[in-house]
C-alpha cells in the first residue's frame, strides 16, 4: 500500500487545525487501546483538542509492548485478529501502512496432556455451507479426540443460541447461571466438556465455565465461531501491535493535532455544576511518573476507556466518581490475571500449528502457545525456535519465578511437539499482569456500566461496557475498538460538532438462523403467556 503523498496529508491537516480553532472543545480520553485510541483519533479526526492520558510509557492498554535492553521485542499476550473484525481491518487500510501488517488467516491445534484433541482449519478456503452445518462437516474431517457421540451431545446447547438474548429478560436470566450450569442442563457430555469446550473457553473468556456468565458465554461464540461458517478464521499481527500498528495510529491523532502522553497517572476528577444546573466533569488532573510533575487538563468531555482494575482505582480515589451509583457498581466487578511468556530455544523445532491451544496442563489456567517463527517477521529468518506462551487464570502462577515458569511452559509445549524435548531453552521474557483481564461473572451483567454515565459529559469505552448496539462480543479487540468509536460519537452528538463515526456491523445472521431465531421467540412468549419456564434455566 502506497502511502498519501506529503501535500495531501498537510492539506488536510490545516483544515483539522482550522476546524478546531472553532469548535474550541477540549476532550481527555484516559487510557489508551483499543477503546482509547478509536476515541482519540475520530474525535481528533473531527477538530476536538483531545489529549490521551496514559500510565504506561507506551499507550497500548492489553495490546502494549516494548523492547528489552538486549533488544528483544516482547508485549502484553498475542492477541488474534479475526474474520469478523471489519472496523479494525478499515482502520488499517486508512492508515496506509507500508505493507499489510496481518498473517494470512492460520490454522490452530488444541491440545490435552493426552495428545492432540482437534485442529480448527481454515473455514473461508473451504466450500460454503450454511453455518453450523459447514463447522461440522469441516472439522469432522479433522483428527478428533472427542467421540463422534460425545461431540453429538452438543448439538442439544446450540439451540440456547436462538434464545438466550430474545428479549432483555431472557439475556438477564441466561446471565444468572454460569455456562458450566448451561453445559449440564443440555445434557454436554464430560468428554466433550473436558476435551473441547471447557479449553475454548479458558482461553476465550480466560476462565473456568463454572465461573462465567452464560449469557457472556453464548454470544462470544456466536461471535467467534457460529455466526457464519468463517467466523473462526484468525490471522495475527507479522510483529508487535504496539509497533506495527498502534506507533502509526499515534502518528495519524498527533498528526491530526491530538496529543498521546504516556508516564500519565491519573489523580483526580474535577466536576463542577453547569449552567444548566447538572454536574459534569470539568477537568483532569494527572501525574507524571517520571517527573512528579502534577498538571490540570480542562475537559468539556472526558471519555474512560481504562479495563475494570484500573478504572475501580479511579472510582476509589475520587469522591465525584464514588458518590454516583453506576460509577460505585463497578467495584463489584472482577477482573482475571495473565502471564505473558517469550521463550528462546537454541535452534529451530518446526511445530504443526503456528497457534495452539493447550488444557488439562495447569489445573484452572489454559493457555496458548505461538510460533514465532511462523507469524512475525523478525523472527522468521532467526536461528532458535521463538514462541510465546500466555497464560489465562494465572493466579495460581504468579507467585512462580521468571525462569521456573519459563521452563515449566516450556515443559507444556515439549508434550506436544515432542521436538523440543532435546532443544535448550537459552533465554526466556515472563511477564505478569495481576486482574488484568475482564472476568465476565455470572449476574454480573448489572454492575457494567454503560458508555453514557450519570456524568452527562462522561463516557465509558472498552469490551467491558454493556449496551453496545454490535455483533462483537467478549474479550474482543474489535468490540473495544468500536466502543471507542461509539463513545465518541457520545461527544460529538453531546458537544455538537462534527460528525459521528461510521461504525461497521457484523454481518447479518444467515436466513435459516434468522428464521429458527424467530420461531423461538414466538414459541418463548406463547410458553410465557401459559405460564410455562424454559427447562435450561
Amino acid at each position: 500500500v502506497v502511502a498519501r503523498p506529503q501535500r495531501h496529508q498537510t492539506v488536510r491537516q490545516r483544515h483539522a487545525l482550522s476546524v478546531r480553532a472553532e469548535a474550541g472543545k477540549r476532550v481527555v480520553v484516559i487510557g489508551g487501546g483499543w477503546g482509547g485510541f478509536g476515541a482519540a483519533k475520530h474525535l481528533a479526526e473531527q477538530g476536538y483538542e483531545v489529549t490521551l492520558l496514559d500510565a504506561q510509557a507506551n499507550p497500548g492498554g492489553l495490546s502494549t509492548g516494548f523492547r528489552t535492553k538486549s533488544g528483544q521485542a516482547v508485549e502484553a499476550g498475542m492477541k488474534g485478529f479475526w474474520y469478523e473484525y471489519k472496523n479494525i481491518f478499515r482502520l488499517l487500510e486508512e492508515l496506509r501502512l507500508p505493507e499489510w501488517p496481518l498473517t494470512d488467516w492460520t490454522t490452530s491445534g488444541f491440545w490435552s496432556p493426552k495428545g492432540l484433541v482437534t485442529c480448527a482449519p481454515v473455514f473461508s478456503k473451504l466450500p460454503r455451507l450454511p453455518t453450523l452445518l459447514g463447522q461440522f462437516y469441516h472439522t469432522s474431517q479433522m483428527p478428533w479426540s472427542v467421540s463422534l457421540p460425545d461431540r453429538v451431545t452438543m448439538l442439544p446447547f446450540l439451540s440456547t443460541f436462538l434464545d438466550f438474548n430474545a428479549t432483555e429478560e431472557t439475556y438477564l436470566k441466561y446471565d444468572a447461571v454460569s455456562a458450566y450450569e448451561l453445559f449440564r442442563a443440555c445434557g454436554v457430555s464430560r468428554e466433550a466438556y473436558e476435551q473441547f469446550l471447557r479449553p475454548t473457553l479458558l482461553v476465550g473468556l480466560f476462565a473456568p465455565a463454572e465461573s462465567i456468565s452464560a449469557a457472556v458465554m453464548l454470544e462470544t461464540l456466536y461471535f467467534y465461531a457460529l455466526a457464519q461458517q468463517a467466523s473462526f478464521d484468525v490471522c495475527w499481527c507479522k510483529g508487535s501491535i504496539a509497533e506495527k500498528i498502534f506507533t502509526p495510529l499515534v502518528e495519524r491523532i498527533r498528526s491530526q493535532g491530538g496529543q498521546v502522553l504516556g508516564n500519565k497517572v491519573v489523580t483526580a476528577i474535577t466536576t463542577a455544576t453547569g449552567a444548566a444546573g447538572v454536574e459534569e466533569v470539568t477537568a483532569v488532573q494527572a501525574v507524571d511518573k517520571e517527573t512528579g510533575e502534577t498538571t490540570v487538563y480542562p475537559a468539556d468531555a472526558v471519555v474512560f476507556g481504562v479495563g475494570i482494575s484500573a478504572m475501580q482505582k479511579l472510582v476509589a480515589a475520587n469522591p465525584a466518581l464514588a458518590g454516583r451509583t453506576d460509577f460505585r457498581a463497578i467495584m463489584n466487578l472482577k477482573s482475571l490475571d495473565v502471564i505473558a511468556t517469550r521463550l528462546f530455544f537454541d535452534r529451530r523445532v518446526p511445530t504443526r500449528y503456528p497457534c495452539n491451544v493447550l488444557s488439562g496442563f495447569e489445573p484452572a489456567a489454559g493457555a496458548t502457545f505461538f510460533n514465532l517463527n511462523d507469524i512475525q517477521d523478525e523472527y522468521r529468518d532467526a536461528e532458535g525456535t521463538v514462541l510465546t506462551v500466555d497464560i489465562y487464570n494465572a493466579s495460581a502462577l504468579l507467585p512462580l519465578g521468571d525462569e521456573a515458569l519459563a521452563r515449566r511452559m516450556a515443559a507444556h509445549v515439549a508434550a506436544c511437539e515432542p521436538g523440543f524435548k532435546d532443544a535448550q531453552l537459552v533465554d526466556w521474557v515472563v511477564l505478569r499482569y495481576p486482574r488484568a483481564v475482564t472476568h465476565f461473572t455470572p449476574g454480573s451483567y448489572r454492575d457494567r456500566p454503560s458508555q453514557a454515565t450519570s456524568l452527562p459529559n462522561a463516557f465509558m469505552a472498552g469490551d467491558w461496557v454493556k449496551g453496545l448496539q454490535h455483533g462483537a462480543n467478549g474479550l474482543s479487540q474489535e468490540r473495544a475498538y468500536v466502543s471507542g468509536l461509539a463513545a465518541a460519537n457520545l461527544v460529538v452528538s453531546r458537544l455538537g460538532h462534527g460528525q459521528p463515526a461510521h461504525i461497521l456491523d457484523v454481518d447479518p445472521d444467515e436466513p435459516h438462523i434468522a428464521l429458527a431465531k424467530g420461531a423461538i421467540r414466538q414459541a418463548r412468549t406463547l410458553t410465557e403467556q401459559l405460564g410455562l419456564r424454559s427447562p435450561l434455566l
